[in-house]
């Protein structure tokens, strides 16, 4: 039986890994959780899944949460709590689902105790990359991805020869808006925005898959999962989300991996493989389907991702700051205090003052991250 740690448990992927543990309870047992500040829900967990340990974002939010789960549960808070839920518990496999550049030091504490990383939390990679691969690679520690498209290659690539590989394609549904030019997008909404034409996600990655920001995340997480240059990832707008990624191999031969476009169905395989067993999810119709469609992605018409290739090229501290930029521009929009262009722009204004420094250590990658957000919000407040 394996011991899962869930980071965020209370947000989208944290809930649906969640649903995925209560299905198997012969094979899985949570061993802790970790969420910020949604103390009901995550009460209901404690009560559900009996984990040793739990931590939020506060003391007074752990204090709130003590009178409302069964005695002997620990409960811890902060970032010194969440890294305790993570090195100091026997956890086998740690699923990193928070949201943005927190996920980044539980995800090097998880890895330095030894355990499998179950990695949904793609701006741990995005921001330092070099320094988590790194390491796992050091400590033997495997990464297993939990994005439907970077689950889909992986999949694809199981027992294949790495040199084969030509180059890998992600798929992008094209988001909330796909069927709207730029000029349509001068005075969308918030609600607008959150309605993702295929998969149920939270608000952050919903915006993101919006704008496109999303798959620029992936390109470059994908760069440090599969060791592949950035001239060797594509990117095709794809609106059924059936097809949740490809690998091209030297014979031009294509593997693509298919499924109902529901997380459950990645969260499962990470978390059973080498394994697979069965799931709750729908199964695929082809005959139901009216068919494919594929197109070639329109760098004009989503900037970010454009930018995104740019920075992941230029690495260092660029993709670092480009994700914090984006975090705060995204934050700000949905707050409606920008209008929804105005995400691109500032992230792109933020990237036009960095000075990119080369190859940067964990304290630099944060003073990076910290630069970015406070140019970023004086941007949105000008």
């Amino acid at each position: 039986m394996k011991k899962i740690a869930v980071l965020g448990s209370t947000g989208s992927i944290g809930t649906q890994t969640l649903n995925v543990i209560s299905r198997h309870p012969e094979r899985f047992r949570v061993e802790s959780l970790a969420a910020g500040s949604n103390v009901a829900l995550l009460a209901e967990q404690v009560r559900a899944f009996r984990p040793r340990k739990v931590s939020v974002a506060t003391k007074a939010l752990a204090e709130e949460l003590s009178l409302m789960v069964p005695s002997g549960t620990q409960i811890c808070y902060g970032e010194e709590g969440l890294l305790e839920t993570v090195a100091e518990t026997d956890a086998d496999v740690v699923v990193t689902a928070l949201v943005g550049s927190r996920g980044l030091k539980p995800t090097l504490a998880a890895i330095e105790s030894g355990k499998t990383v179950a990695i949904a939390n793609k701006e741990t990679l995005v921001t330092a990359g070099h320094i988590v691969t790194e390491l796992a690679n050091r400590k033997g520690v495997p990464l297993l991805p939990v994005d439907s498209e970077h689950s889909a290659i992986f999949q694809c690539l199981n027992g294949e020869n790495a040199g084969a590989v030509k180059k890998i394609t992600l798929t992008a549904s094209g988001g909330a808006f796909r069927h709207r030019s730029r000029a349509e997008l001068e005075r969308v909404t918030v609600e607008e925005a959150l309605r993702h034409p295929n998969w149920s996600m939270g608000a952050k990655v919903t915006i993101d898959s919006a704008t496109m920001a999303n798959k620029g995340l992936e390109v470059i997480e994908a760069h440090w999962l599969f060791g592949l240059p950035y001239d060797r990832i594509d990117v095709l707008l794809h609106p059924e989300s059936i097809v949740h990624s490809m690998v091209e191999f030297i014979d031009h031969s294509v593997i693509a991996q298919l499924g109902t476009p529901d997380m459950r169905v990645p969260i499962q395989y990470a978390l059973t493989y080498p394994e697979r067993c069965p799931s709750a999810t729908p199964a695929l119709d082809l005959t139901s389907l009216s068919g494919l469609q594929f197109r070639a992605m329109d760098y004009e018409r989503y900037p970010l991702l454009k930018l995104a290739f740019e920075c992941g090229r230029a690495g260092g501290t660029a993709p670092a700051v480009f994700n914090a930029a984006n975090e705060v521009a995204v934050e700000c929009f949905l707050n409606r205090t920008i209008t929804f262009l105005q995400i691109d722009e500032i992230v792109a204004r933020v990237m036009d003052q960095h000075q990119v420094t080369a190859s940067p250590d964990l304290a630099e990658i944060e003073r990076a991250d910290r630069w970015a957000r406070q140019v970023a919000r004086r941007i949105a407040a000008s």
